[in-house]
C-alpha cells in the first residue's frame, strides 16, 4: 500500500468520483460534488491511482484541527475498489497526520475496526433489499404497519412523485425542527444545495403525501447512486402523523423502487422507536461505527466538551 495524505486543491476530483463509483462500497456522500457541499473544507487519504481513498472533512476550531462528520453524510470511511481488511483500515487510520489534534467520525460498514486500537462505538442503520417484487416484500411487513397500511388506503391520502422540496423542508422546521436546535439556517441552505444538486443530476426521488384536502401532511428525499436508494430527509406535520402518514409514504417509495437490484437505505435509526419502525418494513439491521481519536490534552478536552454541549442545546 502507498498512503498519501492530499490537500483538497491536491485532488484529482475525476479520479476520485470514478473510485467511488467503481468501489464495493461506494457511497453517495463520498462524491466529490457531494462533499463540496456539506463541508467547509476537506482533504484526504489516498491509496496508490486511487485504489482506495479516504475523506477528510477538516476544519479549525479554537486553535484544534478537526476531522469531524458533516451534517447530511451519515457515513464515510475507506471507500475500495479492492480488499478491504482490518488490518487495511488500521493502516488508514495511522496514516491520518498527527497534526489533526481530535478526530471524530462515522465509517461505512465495511470499515472493521480493531477495538483493541481505537475508541470505537456501534451505530445501527437499516437496510431493505428490493429486488423482489413488491407483494413479495410487503408479505415481510408486520402485522401492525399492515394494520396501519389498511387504515391509510381508506383515509384519501395520495402521493406526489415531483414534490417541491422547499415544502417538505418548511414542513420539518415548522414540526419537528423547531426541536432541533443544533440545525441552523446554513444547514437547511445545504440541505437544498443537495436536493437541488443531485434533482439536477437525475438521481433525486422527492415525494410528498398529502391529505383529501391537497394539504402536505409528509415528505421525503431519497437519493439514488451505487445500487442503493437513501432516505436522506423526510417531513412530518402532527396531522401526518396521526394519519400515519410517514408509513404510506416508504411504502410507495418500496413499491415504485421495488424488482430492482437495489437496496433501499432508511439511513438510521439509534432511537428505539424509529428503529423498531423501519424494523417493520422487514429491514435487516447493520453496524457501523463511530471513531474517536483524541490527541488534546485536558484542558482542550474540557473545551471541546463545554463547545458541542453549547453546540447542541
Amino acid at each position: 500500500m502507498e498512503i498519501r495524505y492530499l490537500k483538497n486543491h491536491e485532488i484529482d476530483k475525476v479520479k476520485w468520483d470514478t473510485c467511488i463509483s467503481k468501489s464495493f462500497n461506494g457511497i453517495i456522500y463520498a462524491y466529490s460534488w457531494y462533499l463540496d457541499i456539506v463541508c467547509e473544507d476537506w482533504d484526504a487519504l489516498i491509496d496508490g491511482d486511487y485504489l482506495r481513498v479516504f475523506p477528510l472533512p477538516v476544519k479549525r476550531k479554537f486553535g484544534v484541527n478537526l476531522i469531524y462528520q458533516p451534517f447530511f453524510t451519515q457515513q464515510l470511511g475507506i471507500i475500495s475498489q479492492n480488499i478491504l481488511t482490518q488490518e487495511v483500515v488500521t493502516e488508514f487510520l495511522n496514516a491520518i497526520p498527527k497534526a489533526f489534534n481530535y478526530i471524530e467520525i462515522q465509517l461505512n460498514n465495511f470499515n472493521k475496526v480493531d477495538h483493541t486500537q481505537f475508541e470505537i462505538k456501534p451505530l445501527l442503520n437499516h437496510e431493505l433489499d428490493l429486488i423482489n417484487n413488491y407483494e413479495n416484500i410487503k408479505k415481510r411487513y408486520a402485522e401492525n404497519l399492515k394494520r396501519k397500511l389498511k387504515k391509510t388506503a381508506e383515509s384519501g391520502l395520495f402521493i406526489n412523485i415531483n414534490a417541491n422540496p422547499d415544502e417538505i423542508i418548511k414542513l420539518f422546521i415548522h414540526n419537528k425542527g423547531k426541536h432541533i436546535r443544533h440545525l441552523k439556517e446554513n444547514d437547511y441552505i445545504t440541505l437544498r444545495r443537495i436536493i437541488y444538486t443531485a434533482i439536477h443530476r437525475g438521481i433525486a426521488q422527492v415525494y410528498g403525501v398529502y391529505d383529501s384536502g391537497n394539504i402536505l401532511c409528509a415528505g421525503g428525499f431519497f437519493l439514488l447512486s451505487n445500487r442503493k436508494l437513501t432516505f436522506l430527509f423526510s417531513g412530518l406535520s402532527k396531522e401526518g402523523r396521526e394519519m400515519n402518514s410517514m408509513a404510506f409514504l416508504l411504502d410507495q417509495v418500496i413499491k415504485v423502487n421495488s424488482n430492482q437490484h437495489l437496496t433501499f437505505d432508511f439511513e438510521g435509526s439509534n432511537d428505539p422507536g424509529l428503529a423498531k419502525f423501519y424494523k417493520s418494513f422487514g429491514s435487516k439491521e447493520i453496524i457501523y461505527y463511530n471513531l474517536i481519536i483524541s490527541r488534546l490534552n485536558m484542558i482542550y478536552k474540557i473545551g471541546l466538551k463545554l463547545w458541542r454541549i453549547a453546540k447542541f442545546r
